[in-house]
């Protein structure tokens, strides 16, 4: 099979079962509006030009700073919020296709845990309501048997039967992001978007989150789509990973491959600064400098050239392709050829860079050359 990147051209990868998930060129803008007329001024580019796949019983981690468009991916591909532009395809379906009424039968196959265990229950609601309501809609279950289903999803998210009857009101922030599980699994899904599922949480409780997830999987064949600040939370939970900045994505490869060889240099800088317990290693940290620029007017060319060390002048002028750079590893740079296949390789058409980049005169190095210049 072939993955097709944002940009350009189609490469091959090692032979995967069929995705169930393939996003191409999702676009999603959001009108700034003036006046009493409601004018359209400008457009604020939330998430441009992305694509990715998700394969069954796969777990695909997407990290990013705030605002790089992670929540709005993974509430656009379940038609929360609608696209401006693009496809999603679930088990060949393109979701931004479908009626009204095809979209409502095949919500039973998708499902979303949301970030705030607090807000994203009716508080008016007890337990029984909120996770057999769409047990109820979808004719998963009756009215006469739907409380004892209720129960039985209590007890494997962990809880106790006799919550049953309980409001949210009652309940921790982790058990109320149970209760957000339970319902999330309640119509046997395959696919499950997890927004900042466990980023409200304590970190103890976080663990008892991402282990019952993992459970949950293996139990239920799920895939997810783990968003996530927390980049040790991520490495636990993923098979791949996928880094966005700005709207776009920047790198996207295989968990270990990701933390071993970072490609990208702002995947560089957000692995620099992940916290080392052994105090006796010392890690190189990456301070990029400036702001992340705005959604609305986002820099021409590279998005990141404005904060990246290794920039030169094509960065200022050209958006740089996602381009293959190891056995499914694809990264969105101009440091790296697009001929590289068995390792990163770093552009010739900018020696001084190159060499910089080589010799460690600059923050920027590729991740095989740091491990081959540590051995």
């Amino acid at each position: 099979m072939s993955f097709t990147p944002s940009h350009g051209t189609t490469t091959q990868l090692p032979q995967r079962p069929e995705p169930l998930v393939r996003v191409t060129g999702l676009k999603k803008y959001f009108p700034i509006q003036k006046g009493l007329l409601g004018r359209t001024v400008g457009q604020v580019k939330a998430v441009d030009d992305v694509s990715f796949d998700i394969f069954p019983g796969e777990t695909l981690g997407m990290v990013g700073e705030s605002g790089c468009g992670k929540t709005t991916i993974g509430r656009t591909l379940l038609r929360l919020v609608e696209p401006t532009s693009g496809s999603a395809l679930f088990k060949g379906r393109d979701l931004f296709q479908l009626s009204p009424s095809e979209l409502r039968a095949e919500r039973r196959n998708m499902q979303i845990v949301f970030q705030d265990p607090y807000s994203s229950l009716n508080p008016r609601m007890t337990i029984e309501s909120i996770v057999g309501e769409a047990m109820r809609i979808h004719g998963v279950a009756t009215a006469a048997n739907v409380r004892e289903e209720v129960m039985g999803l209590l007890e494997k998210v962990g809880l106790q039967r006799s919550y049953v009857s309980r409001y949210p009101h009652e309940f921790s922030g982790g058990q109320r992001q149970r209760i957000g599980i339970a319902r999330a699994i309640s119509l046997k899904p395959e696919f499950i978007v997890c927004d900042e599922a466990v980023s409200a949480l304590d970190v103890s409780v976080q663990a008892q989150v991402i282990n019952l997830l993992l459970d949950l999987q293996d139990e239920f064949k799920l895939s997810y789509l783990f968003i996530a600040h927390d980049l040790s939370v991520v490495r636990h939970i993923s098979n791949r990973i996928a880094v966005m900045y700005l709207g776009q994505l920047v790198e996207l490869a295989e968990t270990d491959e990701l933390f071993k060889h970072p490609a990208h240099p702002y995947t560089q800088a957000l692995l620099s600064a992940i916290p080392e317990p052994d105090t006796t290693q010392r890690r190189e940290r990456i301070l990029l400098k400036g702001d992340v620029p705005s959604p609305i007017n986002p820099p021409s060319g590279c998005r990141f050239h404005t904060r990246c060390p290794a920039a030169y002048g094509r960065c200022r002028t050209e958006a740089p392709a996602l381009t293959e750079v190891g056995a499914g590893h694809f990264v969105s740079c101009h440091l790296y050829t697009e001929s590289a296949r068995s390792g990163l390789i770093i552009s010739q058409s900018q020696p001084q860079v190159a060499s910089q980049v080589r010799s460690g005169a600059t923050t920027v190095t590729t991740g095989r050359d740091r491990a081959a210049a540590s051995e």
